[in-house]
């Protein structure tokens, strides 16, 4: 494994070619994974995922992937981009299911969303991100841009200082990007968010 390899994160929880593709297309080196060796030797990590969060945590836990990723990511400060249930999985517990621990990098909770009369769960398509502030990841990618989402559950940050996207559904404002330090994490899917995707990917291999 080169130093320039990104880690792509499976725990078995969904199909991950269309984020390998999209990382290669955007001038990465990808390696889907579940080896913590692997982790620990890449200078990027991708955590991506589409399903529960209580199997996600069970799977990472059950691998030595929490352990690999909090030493890697928290403690080396390497880039770490969270996908949708990767994003969710940052926080420090969700409702989903059973009440379970999550990664704790941000202090939030995950909960159902809630649209109102107007909106259905989930909230499934394409929609647009307020962007919050100046920041590199969304660099070269139009204000308002629209991304796609497949989620029926969203981050709660206790603080919303970490929050650098947000988006409208329904009567509800929805989290749909954060920053903590070396971390991101992204509700929509990038690999899946056409020209304005990819440029958020390229951003994150570039930091």
């Amino acid at each position: 494994m080169t130093v320039e390899t990104i880690a792509i994160v499976d725990y078995g929880l969904c199909n991950l070619d269309s984020v390998r593709r999209a990382v290669e297309e955007c001038g990465g080196r990808p390696l889907v994974t579940a080896r913590p060796e692997d982790v620990a030797a890449a200078s990027r990590v991708i955590l991506p995922g589409v399903g529960a969060f209580p199997d996600a945590m069970d799977n990472l836990r059950g691998a030595g992937l929490v352990e690999a990723l909090q030493r890697r990511v928290v403690e080396e400060r390497r880039p770490f981009l969270g996908i949708c249930l990767g994003l969710q999985l940052m926080a420090s517990r969700s409702d989903e299911g059973r009440s379970t621990p999550g990664l704790g990098w941000i202090d939030a909770d995950v909960r159902r969303i809630d649209p109102g009369p107007d909106g259905r769960v989930p909230h499934i398509g394409w929609n647009e991100v307020e962007r919050g502030g100046d920041e590199a990841v969304f660099a070269r990618v139009p204000s308002r841009a629209d991304f796609y989402f497949v989620h029926s559950y969203a981050l709660c940050p206790a603080d919303t200082g970490c929050v650098i996207g947000w988006t409208p559904y329904g009567t509800a404002r929805i989290v749909s990007a954060v920053r903590r330090d070396n971390m991101w994490g992204l509700q929509f899917h990038p690999e899946k968010s056409q020209r304005n995707g990819f440029q958020v990917l390229r951003n994150f291999i570039a930091s």
